[in-house]
């Protein structure tokens, strides 16, 4: 579970990585009781609303965690939310609340072969779990990008391939279809993914019905849904895990 602690923080600059990705760093005083090795992990950031004594929550990824500071990378698209216009608009000096961070969602380290996939708002935490694997794994990545000029440098295992699909528009038949001209390599594979709500649900099937992945080696989220808000996004998936439930 999350942790409850909540931190004020404060931007110390904003970063262009790509031309759909957007760094915000904090640092500040409250950063000190943050745990190391916290990159991967999930915060929560608190976000004021003008008609409303509680804030808005919205989640996202450590994708960089130094002694004094943090970094928080922001996917820009044409719908623009309240996190992603608080990041568009963030100048240093600026305060905000963070609560967390949650767990990290880790690939099963025993496996054959490990299998990433997601777009850009999974970029952050893929980029960090490909970081992390022991270099001598083999596998592969599958990262959904608005564009060509959206290509990171990542750093990760020599024989594990990255496969860059560029899409405007996010959707899973795209990442499937190119995991599909993918040889499947033997053995039992790890996959991590996160991705746009239709998008999870097709890989979903395909993991589940067409590889059967046991739940053990495989971590498989959505992160949002296309034409909904966070808070239909959440609907959404709880209606999506009772129907898993029946």
């Amino acid at each position: 579970m999350a942790e409850k602690v909540t931190r004020e923080l404060v931007v110390i600059r904003r970063t262009q990585i790509t031309d759909n990705m957007l760094r915000i760093t904090l640092g500040g005083d409250d950063l000190k009781t943050l745990a190391p090795q916290q990159e991967s992990a999930y915060v929560k950031l608190l976000l004021p609303q003008a008609d409303s004594e509680r804030p808005l929550l919205r989640s996202y990824t450590i994708r960089y965690q130094r002694d004094t500071e943090i970094d928080i990378d922001f996917a820009l698209h044409e719908h623009e939310g309240p996190a992603l216009s608080w990041a568009l608009n963030a100048q240093p000096g600026d305060k905000i609340q963070t609560r967390g961070p949650g767990p990290k969602k880790l690939l099963h380290p025993e496996a054959d072969w490990f299998l990433l996939l997601g777009d850009m708002t999974a970029l952050p935490a893929i980029s960090v779990n490909l970081a992390e694997l022991p270099q001598d794994v083999k596998g592969y990545a599958l990262i959904e990008i608005t564009s060509e000029a959206d290509i990171q440098e990542l750093q990760h295992p020599e024989n594990l391939q990255i496969h860059w699909v560029v899409n405007p528009r996010p959707s899973g038949e795209r990442l499937l279809e190119k995991l599909r001209s993918l040889p499947w390599l033997e053995g039992q594979a790890s996959v991590w993914s996160a991705c746009e709500f239709d998008s999870m649900r097709t890989l979903r099937q395909f993991f589940k019905q067409e590889k059967a992945i046991p739940k053990t080696h495989i971590y498989i989220s959505s992160y949002w849904k296309l034409g909904q808000t966070d808070e239909g996004h959440k609907l959404a998936k709880r209606l999506d895990n009772e129907q898993l439930a029946e």
